[in-house]
């Protein structure tokens, strides 16, 4: 086969500039190592930037969106009893998006198979061939009868997540990766429970809890967990003791409790790769870098990255010019450094570390006490929790 962008992963990176470059008139081939169900099935963050949202409108992938999707206007942040409650239009001008990554994702699945676009499932990319010249090739095994086959291309876009095989086909000595893994991860259930009014997240003393919702009748609910524990672990009476514990809830009367019908244990690091470029090799999405959740801003840095990438093509392929490609990489990671930052940060101050001592802990209580008292401090995050506009951050 031929075409001019070959896409590896279906994942929100590899959809979106799928559809962005079937907008140019840019031919692509989207190849997926897992099935349909699974890649549907996988729970992810839910905020959406305005962002975001604007560029599934741009596509017309947000009927759905405009039916289920649930705008938030609030984010609170909890610790020693106390609330922080950041009203995010009164201090932006801007509001987030509730809606689920794997409803995005099955969104961008049916609008791409709709117009018959190519989009292969349980199809593996096996190797990435001629990066450095101007054929590159991918070898891939044929989801329905096993055998390896090429796929000729202009470009390659890798977009298969950070366990993906593109960035494994790039020279070690072409490029730098940063990274820091955490000593905890976070316990995350769906439950059939009315979901409290805002996204909350607590720093208390038994560790990290997070209430965020999927709809007006599930809720998605998290605990900071030792690293090596298992969801089995925690069953229900378990989670909901500690999460009532750790949302300030004594009484029971605002956490609502329902049926846990999917829990996953998620770890959390920061990752880096600089530079997100190789020849005609591009990277995108958590195949370049991983941010803690904390800041919910996964989903977004992948759209993003999205549209950088199909600007660049488009021009090349409009004007013959190569600047937007050659830029790549220097565009994205500005703003992937400044989120990376917000992330950690948020990461540090909203969980109970085993390393900190008794004065680094009251350091980090006073950071959010200070915060509570300060509209310039409660501004400040406010701001990068909506997101970074335009592309030149």
């Amino acid at each position: 086969m031929r075409t001019q962008v070959g896409i590896i992963g279906a994942g929100p990176a590899g959809l979106f500039l799928s559809h962005l470059l079937h907008q140019a008139d840019i031919e692509c081939v989207v190849l997926e190592a897992r099935s349909r169900a699974h890649v549907e099935s996988r729970v992810r963050a839910g905020v959406l930037e305005p962002g975001t949202v604007e560029t599934m409108q741009a596509l017309g992938v947000d009927r759905r969106l405009k039916q289920s999707g649930m705008v938030d206007h609030g984010l609170d942040m909890r610790f020693r009893g106390r609330t922080i409650h950041l009203d995010l239009p009164g201090l932006t001008g801007k509001s987030v998006m509730i809606y689920g990554q794997q409803e995005v994702v099955k969104d961008l699945i049916a609008a791409r198979l709709a117009v018959g676009r190519p989009l292969l499932f349980e199809t593996p990319v096996v190797a990435l061939d001629g990066l450095d010249g101007d054929r590159p090739k991918l070898r891939y095994r044929d989801g329905n009868d096993g055998e390896e086959r090429t796929l000729e291309c202009d470009f390659i876009a890798g977009c298969d997540g950070y366990h993906g095989v593109s960035r494994a086909f790039v020279p070690k000595e072409a490029f730098r990766t940063y990274e820091q893994a955490y000593d905890f991860a976070w316990l995350g259930v769906l439950a059939r429970a009315k979901p409290i009014a805002d996204m909350t997240y607590s720093n208390s003393e038994r560790g990290f809890a997070l209430c965020s919702r999927r709809s007006m009748e599930v809720s998605r609910l998290y605990l900071q967990v030792r690293a090596d524990e298992k969801a089995e672990e925690w069953p229900d009476v378990r989670f909901w003791d500690e999460l009532h514990a750790r949302m300030y809830d004594e009484a029971r009367t605002e956490i609502a409790e329902g049926e846990i019908f999917q829990r996953d244990v998620a770890h959390l690091r920061a990752f880096v790769m600089s530079p997100m470029q190789y020849g005609r090799l591009f990277l995108a999405g958590d195949a370049a870098h991983i941010v803690p959740p904390t800041g919910a801003k996964g989903l977004n840095l992948a759209v993003a990255d999205a549209r950088i990438m199909a600007r660049g093509l488009t021009e090349f392929y409009r004007a013959g010019s190569r600047a937007g490609l050659d830029a790549f990489s220097e565009r994205c990671l500005r703003r992937v450094w400044k989120t990376v930052r917000f992330s950690t940060m948020m990461t540090g101050l909203l969980h109970k570390f085993s390393s900190h001592t008794a004065l680094e802990r009251e350091l980090q209580l006073a950071e959010l006490a200070y915060i509570a008292g300060s509209h310039a401090a409660q501004k400040s995050i406010a701001e990068q929790y909506v997101g970074l506009f335009g592309e030149g951050v």
